[in-house]
């Protein structure tokens, strides 16, 4: 559904566009949400625990610019991981005030069972465009990210 604003061309064009990318991106994730790859894990949950797998042991302050999430959120989501024994802090031996996260074992264990998965459906919702296609969405969305 386009935009009913009536404002100038450029106006109605960016909010077509902006309309168009909120409802592909909303659409999508509820199809990959659909497959149920995280189990019980959050969305949140699942971007800490991946991003330590990839990256290795973070402090907070890394996730939070990695996940572009606030420090409340990630300590709210940390705390969680904490209580359940997926990831557990570790005060900095340079600065004792930055605390570095690290995946447990079990943490590990998941987070290596569960992405995989989640890969699968991100790529098989991702086929809908070639490769090609795929590598200008990727530039697009990147500029697009960079602004001016």
């Amino acid at each position: 559904m386009p935009t009913h604003y009536q404002g100038t061309p450029e106006e109605i064009l960016a909010l077509d566009t902006f309309i168009k990318l909120t409802r592909a991106l909303n659409t999508m994730l509820n199809r990959v949400a659909a497959y149920d790859t995280l189990g019980d894990l959050t969305v949140s949950q699942f971007g800490v625990l991946e991003t330590l797998l990839h990256l290795g042991p973070l402090s907070q302050t890394e996730i939070c610019v990695k996940q572009l999430k606030s420090g409340g959120n990630t300590t709210m989501v940390v705390d969680n991981l904490e209580k359940q024994g997926l990831v557990r802090r570790e005060t900095s031996v340079e600065d004792r005030r930055i605390t570095i996260v690290h995946l447990t074992p079990a943490g590990d264990t998941l987070i290596r069972d569960v992405f995989p998965r989640h890969a699968a459906a991100i790529t098989a919702e991702m086929s809908t465009l070639s490769a090609q296609e795929q590598r200008q969405f990727g530039a697009l969305c990147k500029k697009l990210g960079k602004g001016k």
